[in-house]
């Protein structure tokens, strides 16, 4: 989609949101929330992109470019900075792994580095998901437990049924516009067969680092005065994350919001709630972000002539005909 169609979709579901929602609840909801809460989130928040820092350089010296973890961490605060200035999180990642290649000179290193690094996360957020649902079902009035248990059960054979169909399938035979993300997935997989070792590392970093998100959620929620169990969170918080990764709406910005809520509804869960939860969320990411940008600039300041200009690196990104 268009820049601006994804900025009018945001901007529509949140003025939407605006309309629909009681403002005595997110007032009240809002005033809960200590100031000292939010930011021990933030410092969870840049934590657990610490360890992504650990994660991402992983993947790429997997493919022997020999990254620094200084040069790691100045690359990943780029991306992590670059995901508030550009319409996707798929832009900040295009940085990072810009970066990367100068830094190493192995840009294929870089690239399939970063595509594994997403793989990986998607992965453990699947698995999240399952968890959730298996232990959130007794939460559930007794129909919404049947309709978790036939869906998961459906979602299992779908999965099983369409994953060889995936993988033999030559690329050929796929839609043009889904030949090259088909094509890096796969590389990408069989990367991770190739070498199992550096795939579980990774994958054990992903589930942490996506776990303890969970948990920094449950943890705000709780504190906005929403009580559900804890596997709960594991079920929805991700479904909300995949969902705000869909390329419709600028960065997931009202879509996140809008299916968090939506999830956590039939839980009990007043919407207005679930909507203030995801939107300080937001805050927390939009605080990580500026956080990552300081980190981009303190640590260029050491480097030559690569990184000495970020905005110039944002618009080459940006606008690759103009160099």
């Amino acid at each position: 989609m268009k820049v601006w169609l994804k900025v009018l979709v945001s901007v529509g579901l949140l003025a939407l949101l605006a309309w629909v929602l009681p403002w005595h609840q997110v007032e009240a909801a809002i005033a809960r929330l200590s100031a000292g809460t939010w930011a021990l989130v933030l410092l969870g928040f840049v934590l657990g992109h610490a360890l992504g820092v650990l994660k991402w350089r992983l993947f790429v010296n997997a493919g022997h470019a020999a990254l620094r973890v200084g040069d790691a961490a100045l690359c990943y605060g780029a991306g992590l900075f670059a995901n508030l200035c550009l319409p996707s999180i798929v832009g900040g990642d295009v940085l990072r792994m810009a970066l990367a290649g100068k830094f190493t000179r192995r840009p294929e290193a870089a690239f399939l580095g970063g595509v594994l690094d997403r793989l990986t996360d998607m992965i453990a957020m699947a698995l999240l998901v399952a968890g959730g649902a298996l232990f959130a079902r007794g939460a559930l009035p007794d129909w919404g437990e049947g309709v978790f248990t036939v869906g998961l059960v459906v979602g299992i054979a779908a999965l099983a049924f369409a994953l060889p169909f995936v993988l033999r399938r030559p690329i050929r035979r796929w839609p043009r516009k889904l030949r090259r993300p088909v094509g890096r997935t796969l590389v990408a997989l069989r990367r991770l067969v190739r070498d199992p070792a550096h795939g579980l590392q990774g994958l054990g970093l992903s589930l942490t680092i996506q776990g303890s998100f969970v948990l920094l959620n449950a943890w705000m929620g709780r504190g906005l005065g929403i009580d559900v169990p804890l596997a709960v969170w594991f079920l929805v918080w991700p479904l909300a994350k995949i969902a705000g990764l869909m390329p419709i709406s600028l960065g997931g910005l009202a879509v996140r919001e809008a299916t968090l809520a939506a999830l956590l509804t039939p839980f009990g869960v007043p919407f207005a709630l679930g909507v203030v939860c995801s939107l300080l969320w937001q805050t927390v990411l939009i605080g990580g972000g500026l956080i990552g940008g300081l980190v981009w600039l303190v640590l260029s300041r050491t480097r030559q002539g690569t990184v000495d200009r970020p905005v110039a690196i944002i618009h080459q990104v940006t606008h690759p005909e103009h160099g």
